[in-house]
């Protein structure tokens, strides 16, 4: 644990700080982190800070010690055009795009620069509970001993205080039924102060028109409130990966045709051929 990671780890979280309004509020929003050790990461007493919390504070708030350079990709600019619209003018979008485009680092750039913009990583476990759990600890409000009803009424009370607040809904189409509706509650109560973004693959359309097309409760609902309308990103092209590549180190044309045609337009798939290349595997 070197003195340069520490103070990357200082320099990470004092923006994230920023961005969540207080320390007290970062903690909150962090999983087994104080804002006492909050406090003494960023007054440098780190005596008594082990490897492991160093290794947890820097995980959660998305400082790495690995060499990664991002560009903005042809996506990366609609979405980041999406989510400012979003959160300047209180719209509800929903985006589709293939696994690997880099829809969820675009989300999380995004939120890590902008105030009041909150992300939700949706996981099929949820239940209306959890969803909620998971709101109101991004957004680093403590939740301790509420009812559901209680934690939808301080979530919509605390984002009806905000200026401009967002709320971004990665991966939605994971969500069963009895949370998606939620979609629906949110936008209802917190219609003109909030803007929401619900975002997936393909998946999520072919659902929702399914839905519709069965009349099944709340679909009709759903699309109304996302203007009847999905975003279709437009995916990785040659251009974007020869900028990453060049921005990771390789420039010779043949390595990046080789990257762009294995990669089969996944971003996940592009990184890992960079570092096959640069290490010689």
């Amino acid at each position: 644990m070197t003195t340069e990671f520490k103070n990357q780890v200082k320099e990470k979280l004092a923006g994230y700080i920023a961005q969540k309004g207080s320390q007290n509020k970062a903690a909150n929003s962090l999983n087994g982190v104080s804002a006492a050790l909050l406090s003494q990461i960023m007054n440098d007493n780190h005596q008594n800070i082990s490897e492991v919390m160093w290794r947890n504070v820097a995980s959660q708030i998305g400082c790495s010690s690995k060499k990664w350079f991002c560009v903005e990709t042809t996506d990366f600019k609609i979405i980041s055009k999406v989510l400012e619209d979003a959160q300047q003018h209180a719209h509800v979008f929903a985006l589709t795009g293939d696994a690997g485009s880099g829809k969820s680092m675009s989300f999380e750039i995004y939120t890590k620069i902008n105030k009041n913009s909150y992300l939700l990583s949706c996981a099929e476990y949820w239940n209306r509970k959890e969803f909620l759990t998971q709101l109101l600890t991004v957004m680093g409000v403590d939740y301790s001993g509420f009812s559901v009803a209680e934690m939808m009424n301080e979530i919509v009370k605390k984002l009806k205080s905000q200026e401009s607040p967002l709320i971004i809904l990665d991966e939605a189409d994971k969500l069963p039924d009895t949370v998606l509706y939620f979609f629906i509650t949110l936008f209802n109560r917190l219609e003109e102060h909030c803007g929401i973004v619900l975002c997936a693959t393909d998946h999520l359309s072919k659902r929702i028109n399914k839905g519709i097309k069965l009349n099944r409760k709340g679909y009709k609902e759903i699309n109304s409130r996302i203007g009847r309308r999905f975003i279709e990103l437009k995916g990785v092209s040659f251009t974007d990966v020869t900028q990453i590549c060049m921005a990771n180190g390789i420039d010779d044309v043949k390595s990046i045709k080789d990257i762009f045609t294995d990669s089969e337009g996944d971003l996940r798939r592009v990184k890992r051929k960079i570092h096959a290349v640069k290490n010689k595997i």
